[in-house]
């Protein structure tokens, strides 16, 4: 099978990729609503067999400096083929990205991501993070 791998966000399967992050350690119980509004934000890619897509990958960027991988998954009966791969290619090789630094969140697939240049931060101490409105209350001024 060929797999093809694309930019439109026209051809996406919203509800399918609704389903697989609201089930994934990383956004578990994302509403439909949160993840349609990361993907109008993002530069959005699609795997698909035939009509259907088996995987997504997003990226959160200004195309100058500074780029997000989020939102990773290959579908588990299609795992094994070489997709996320294939994937993490077409991803930093669009482009809009090439002077980009990137960064990421994984829990399991650092060797993946090694092979792709990323590392563990030298200076973790520098390291700060904000958890979004879903998982904190809201600050008022």
């Amino acid at each position: 099978m060929n797999y093809p791998i694309g930019t439109d966000r026209a051809r996406l399967d919203r509800a399918l990729i609704h389903r697989v992050l609201t089930t994934s350690y990383w956004a578990q119980g994302r509403s439909r609503e949160v993840v349609d509004a990361s993907i109008r934000g993002s530069l959005c890619f699609g795997v698909y067999a035939g009509d259907a897509q088996v995987g997504f990958a997003r990226a959160v960027t200004d195309c100058a400096t500074f780029a997000y991988l989020a939102d990773v998954f290959i579908l588990e009966e299609h795992r094994g083929k070489g997709l996320s791969q294939r994937l993490l290619r077409a991803v930093f090789s669009q482009p809009d990205v090439q002077t980009c630094g990137w960064t990421l969140f994984t829990k399991d697939a650092h060797g993946l991501y090694e092979r792709f240049g990323f590392e563990r931060p030298p200076e973790p101490e520098w390291l700060m993070r904000r958890k979004s409105l879903a998982t904190r209350p809201l600050v008022t001024p």
